[in-house]
């Protein structure tokens, strides 16, 4: 027994070496094998001193470090047929030498992308005033039919309403009659009615009148005749402060607007062959400024002989102001609105016309006169104004002659200066954006910077007139009404002075454009034909139209029936107001 036992141990412990033995060998042949590389001597130089292999073998192309040379996948290739047009030729080799190296995007049918990541769903987009509109709905309609069919008409009343109400009114904050409001303002009207026995000659393109080409140097005028009294200003007006307001006055003295033709001052320098071009300082600044100007106006020009005659017609609204005219969002007609730009107009003429007045020292003692009487006054009491008919030679063939006017004299280092006194008007801060009761004191340059880009036009028409008259200084007035809803009651919340030039800087008026323009304006009329003719401006295009009109338009007759015209419409303003 003890020798079967013997046996059996040694049996396994044979079979435990031969299993270790096997496993030896199969490590061994497994075991990486490190072949001695031929090495190659050139005893004669340097590189291999046989045949090396054939590189033709390998492929080879230039590259550039930009290029893209190949891709592994490209999982931005959604939509197949569209990326494989925007991709061909995107992964080309450098120059193109060998065509090996070119990427051949191949698509795979039975190839599918699969994407893991939860879909978002977008959300509906909801205007944010459903909500509110909805939740109203939702309080209103048990109300309604408990009213009975009574309510439920109103209900359909209120929603037939509101389709017709601008969706984005309620809560954007726009206006309802916003689309409205363009409407008027591409409506203005024309200062005069075109009839059909006129005949246009002229179109001229207002842009082309304020480019830089359009330019004349004048040299210094000759006073010919210098009419008038004149009061001194009252220095005390130049401290006021929108904490110190004083109320406007209504003073009661007559003005007198007059035309070139009914001059008897210019009627006798015609006689006597001063000139021949007679025009009013009004009527100039007009021409100077027009490619500024946005509503419509007219100019009568009359040819006789060799000599023009620039008036304004008779009974127009020549003389009234502008109120925003140039303004993003200019007054419109609304009805039963004190804020139309007629009523507008003629509120700032009115504070015009007063505080001119008001800011003179009126002690019936201290005046400054002219050599010569005024020439309209026939006793009453007048304003105080000086006329200076001055002449300019603008070339040897063209010399004119105008009636400039001066409002007051100012005593400056012991000398009297003269001075143009003007007033710009508030009638609503909203309309403007500016308060200037908050911003007069403390940002006076953005009060000013503001009624330049509002009332651009107006502004160079001032200036051109102080530069026409030799005045030293321009007096600008700022008045604001008591109360927005107001027109009647106002308040004058300070005073500015500027020169005449410093103001044209800063309003960018170039003078010598300025002289550009009506030396072309004379050269064209001077062209023509005798006869009458009319200049109007386009209400709805920066444009001016020459018509030539018979010699008897704009007489007693007609000039009666368009005052007729005009005084119904401004009683029709003041009962609006």
């Amino acid at each position: 027994g003890i020798n079967a036992e013997y046996g059996v141990v040694l049996k396994r412990c044979c079979q435990h070496s031969l299993s270790k033995l096997k496993m030896a060998n199969t490590e061994a042949a497994a075991a990486p094998r490190f072949v001695i590389p031929v090495i190659h001597d050139n005893p004669a130089g340097w590189g291999p001193s046989g045949p090396a292999d054939p590189i033709s073998i390998h492929p080879y192309s230039p590259f550039s470090k930009s290029d893209k040379i190949g891709k592994a996948a490209d999982w931005s290739a959604n939509q197949t047929g569209y990326f494989q047009q925007r991709n061909q030729g995107k992964y080309q080799p450098f120059g193109g030498a060998n065509p090996a190296f070119a990427f051949t995007q191949q698509d795979e049918d039975d190839f599918q992308l699969v994407d893991n990541r939860p879909i978002i769903k977008p959300k509906p987009f909801r205007r944010p005033f459903q909500k509110n509109q909805n939740r109203y709905f939702q309080q209103q309609q048990p109300q309604q039919q408990q009213q009975g069919n009574k309510g439920g008409k109103q209900y359909q009343q209120q929603q037939a309403n509101k389709k017709k109400q601008s969706k984005w009114a309620p809560n954007r904050g726009f206006n309802p009659n916003y689309r409205q409001g363009f409407e008027h303002k591409m409506k203005r009207d024309w200062s005069a009615e075109v009839k059909p026995d006129w005949t246009k000659k002229e179109t001229i393109d207002l842009s082309v009148l304020s480019s830089s080409k359009v330019s004349f140097q004048v040299g210094e005028p000759e006073d010919i005749k210098l009419c008038g009294t004149l009061e001194y200003f009252d220095k005390n007006y130049d401290s006021i402060t929108t904490k110190t307001e004083k109320p406007l006055e209504r003073i009661e003295r007559t003005c007198y607007k007059v035309t070139t033709t009914d001059d008897p001052v210019l009627r006798q320098l015609v006689m006597e062959g001063a000139g021949n071009v007679f025009a009013t300082d009004a009527i100039l600044s007009l021409l100077m400024a027009c490619p500024r100007s946005v509503y419509s106006w007219d100019i009568i020009v009359q040819k006789v002989g060799t000599k023009l005659f620039f008036d304004k017609r008779d009974n127009s609204q020549f003389d009234y102001l502008t109120v925003n005219e140039t303004a993003l969002e200019p007054p419109l007609e609304e009805k039963d609105s004190i804020n139309t730009p007629q009523a507008l107009s003629q509120e700032a003429t009115f504070i015009n016309q007063n505080f001119s007045q008001q800011v003179l020292i009126k002690d019936g003692k201290t005046k400054y006169e002219f050599p010569n009487p005024n020439p309209f006054s026939s006793g009453e009491e007048v304003v105080s104004v000086g006329y200076k008919y001055r002449r300019w030679k603008l070339t040897e063939d063209i010399v004119l002659i105008a009636r400039c006017e001066v409002d007051a004299v100012l005593k400056k280092d012991g000398k009297d200066e003269f001075v143009l006194i003007k007033a710009l008007n508030e009638y609503d801060p909203k309309a403007t954006g500016v308060d200037w009761r908050q911003k007069l004191d403390v940002q006076r340059a953005a009060v000013l910077a503001t009624e330049t880009k509002n009332n651009s036009n107006k502004l160079a028409r001032w200036t051109a007139q102080a530069v026409l008259a030799g005045a030293e200084q321009i007096k600008l007035g700022y008045v604001s009404r008591v109360h927005p809803k107001d027109p009647y009651t106002h308040v004058i919340l300070g005073t500015q002075s500027y020169r005449p030039k410093e103001l044209a800087t800063q309003i960018n008026l170039n003078l010598n454009n300025m002289w550009g323009i009506l030396k072309a304006l004379i050269d064209l009329f001077r062209s023509k034909p005798e006869g009458k003719y009319i200049l109007m401006k386009d209400p709805t295009k920066a444009s001016i139209y020459v018509y030539e009109v018979p010699a008897d338009s704009f007489d007693e007759g007609e000039a009666d029936d368009e005052s007729k015209k005009k005084d119904d419409e401004n009683e029709d303003a003041e009962e609006t107001a």
